[in-house]
């Protein structure tokens, strides 16, 4: 070791101990493992693999009931969505109607 190592020497990481300042280890969650809000919900999530399980959860879907109110209201709206666009592009609508 010369003269010179003392200013030629690596210098090491400095380490640093971080923990957050509301962090409640006793509570729920990790606070650094980042999840979407709603995982626990969904059905498609940790699937199991292979295609009698995919048919199965296919099946299982198909069975639960939706909102009716939702598919009503989708209804509406996509009608009228279809209406503007035959509007704009000036469509005659009296084809549908007898004379």
């Amino acid at each position: 070791m010369g003269m010179l190592s003392k200013f030629t020497r690596l210098k090491r990481n400095k380490k640093f101990g971080y923990a957050p300042r509301y962090f409640d280890d006793k509570g729920k969650g990790n606070p650094f493992k980042i999840e979407p809000k709603f995982d626990q919900y969904r059905s498609t999530l940790n699937a199991p693999r292979g295609l009698k399980g995919k048919f199965g959860n296919a099946m299982a879907d198909m069975r639960r009931q939706g909102d009716n109110n939702l598919k009503i209201r989708m209804a509406i709206i996509l009608a009228i969505l279809v209406l503007i666009v035959l509007f704009i592009i000036d469509f005659d609508l009296s084809i549908f109607f007898p004379n």
